[in-house]
This record gives C-alpha cells, sequence and structure tokens, in this order.
C-alpha cells in the first residue's frame, strides 16, 4: 500500500530500544494510538529479528499486567527484556520468575542492640539489587541517634566517622517494612505494585507510571525513584535476577526492598543478613514454628515501627 493510499503514517522506532509503555504512547499519540501501533507493527514486520528492535518496543507498549500473563507470555517477556538488558548493558542477565513458596510468609527481626553502624548491609543491598551509583539509591538506611533519643527527624544517615559506633551514638536500619496492610498498594492508581502470597510487596516496574502515589503513602521512606537514568558499571551488574525484584530498572519508575526474593525463593537469606558482621538480623518464615524468626517473636521483647498506623509491618525490631 503506498503513503498516499495509507492513512495511518508507519511510527519509526526510537533511537533508544529502551521504550516503556509511557513513552512509546508519546510516540503513537497521533490519530489513535491503538491505530498507529497497529500499521506500525504491520509496516515494520520485517524488523523483528533484530534484538531490541521496534518490534520488542510494541511487545512492551501491549504487553499485559503481569498477574494476567499465561506462562507463554511470561516467557516471551523474559526473553524480550532479557535481550534489551544484554543490548543496553552488555551483559548477559537472567531474569527468572521463581513464585512464592507455598506455605511461606516471610518476616524479618533486628538486633538494635547489635547494630554498630557498619552499613555493610547497605553496601551489600545496593550491589545485590543493581541500584543506581550515581544517585546512590539505597533501600536500606542506618540512622544514627544520640543514646537516649528515638527522633528520627533529628537522626543522620550520611554520617561519616572514621570509626563506629562512635561514642554517644547508636543505630537503628530502616527497610521496608513489608507490611500485611500496605498503604502503598492503596494508594496506586495502575495496581503497579501488590503484596504477594509470602508477604512481599513488589513493584512491576513496567507497569509503573512512576507517579510516586506510592512514596507519599509510605510511611517508612521505603520506596525509591528513578529521576534520571540507572547508571552501573558493567562488571558491578547482578545478572542473577527476578523480574519483580533487582532486574535492572529504568528512568521514571519506583523500586524498593524486596527481601532479596530472587534468593530467598530459592532458599537464600537477603544480602543485607549476609554481609552483617555482628549477626543482628534474623530472616524466615513465619509460618514454621522452629525457625530461628519465630523463636525471636516468641521469646524477645519485639516492637514494630509505627503500629498505631495498622499497617502490620513483618519487620520487627529487639534486643538482648
Amino acid at each position: 500500500m503506498s503513503e498516499k493510499n495509507n492513512p495511518v503514517k508507519t511510527v519509526e522506532a526510537p533511537e533508544n530500544s529502551d521504550v516503556s509503555r509511557r513513552e512509546l504512547f508519546k510516540k503513537t499519540a497521533i490519530a489513535g494510538t491503538i491505530a498507529a501501533a497497529g500499521a506500525a507493527s504491520t509496516t515494520i514486520a520485517a524488523s523483528n529479528a533484530e534484538p531490541g528492535g521496534f518490534s520488542d518496543a510494541l511487545d512492551e507498549f501491549f504487553q499485559k499486567h503481569y498477574q494476567e500473563m499465561s506462562k507463554k507470555e511470561m516467557k516471551k517477556t523474559l526473553a524480550r527484556l532479557e535481550r534489551k538488558a544484554k543490548v543496553k548493558h552488555g551483559k548477559q542477565i537472567q531474569i527468572s520468575n521463581t513464585p512464592p513458596i507455598e506455605g511461606v510468609l516471610f518476616g524479618y527481626a533486628l538486633n538494635i542492640s547489635k547494630c554498630k553502624g557498619y552499613r555493610k548491609c547497605v553496601d551489600a543491598c545496593v550491589e545485590e539489587n543493581n541500584q543506581n551509583r550515581d544517585t546512590k539509591i539505597q533501600y536500606i538506611r542506618v540512622l544514627e541517634l544520640e543514646n537516649e533519643s528515638m527522633n528520627f527527624e533529628e537522626a543522620d544517615h550520611y554520617y561519616n566517622h572514621e570509626t563506629v559506633p562512635h561514642t554517644g551514638k547508636k543505630y537503628f536500619p530502616i527497610q521496608c517494612q513489608q507490611c500485611e496492610n500496605p498503604p502503598c498498594v492503596t494508594a496506586c492508581p495502575v495496581e503497579a505494585t501488590w503484596k504477594e502470597a509470602d508477604g512481599i510487596t513488589v513493584i512491576d516496574y513496567n507497569w509503573c507510571i512512576g507517579c510516586r502515589y506510592c512514596a507519599a503513602a509510605c510511611p517508612y521512606w521505603a520506596r525509591k525513584f528513578n529521576w534520571s537514568e540507572p547508571s552501573i558499571p558493567e562488571e558491578e551488574i547482578n545478572p542473577e535476577t527476578h523480574y519483580l525484584s533487582n532486574r535492572p530498572r529504568m528512568r521514571g519508575v519506583m523500586e524498593k526492598c524486596t527481601f532479596c526474593l530472587q534468593r530467598t525463593r530459592k532458599g537464600k537469606l537477603p544480602a543485607c543478613l549476609e554481609a552483617c558482621p555482628t549477626g543482628a538480623r534474623v530472616f524466615g518464615n513465619i509460618l514454621d514454628p522452629k525457625s530461628e524468626i519465630r523463636y525471636v517473636l516468641e521469646n524477645k521483647k519485639v516492637f514494630r515501627l509505627k503500629e498505631e498506623l495498622k499497617t502490620e509491618p513483618k519487620f520487627w525490631y529487639y534486643s538482648d
């Protein structure tokens, strides 16, 4: 069909292969988005074989919600994302889709009397979860407080002492509390975030529109927004990822701690726990009466942050 007889012009493939649904929507918002995109997919069928080409961009644009995809659709989506990651980062990245383990509800406990402010947990989390190095997105914040204080507004999480623990100070790590009643989920207008069966609140980065309502709703400062294109040196990229966790993100989306579900759903421990030099962290299945986390909950005096909000965090604090 000639251009003269075709009322819908071909939409050219964007130069940047990392095209989100929002970006592609802007590209095709002429004479009806769906009609334009449909015409484009027919016209450029010959480019299907090119990794990261316009065909992949169209697939991303029409991608279903994660919870609605069939196994076949998910397999195709993971393959597309792996191709794009290879083109963008120059490194082969595996993106898994490991589901929650039946009969498992994850919980975390932290012994604040053992935390000495070393921040090894922060470094391990950054490396494991492919966090942006330029803007220093960090899921874990270790607050430095005066010994007798619990005023978080006056706490410092940018402390830079030559040695820690510092005289007269105590340390209080905060991260996503994996609420049983997460207000961030309620606030999301597009259902890009939800609570999984194992208690972990996740985000579908491809579905997120970057409105940041979830960040405003979270009382624990756990949500992080990518204001710029995330930057990670190729040699530092962790290639073992999960669709709902540590796969490389893009500009304009939210991210957060997921209890390292790429690890914990395979029977491993969170990276922050393994890195802690003082043994302050405890993690496990709170439905298992023989688990260490259950022992802590049943035998220690525990508390949760902002319990009055009825968010029911699955993150507890205690001391010896």
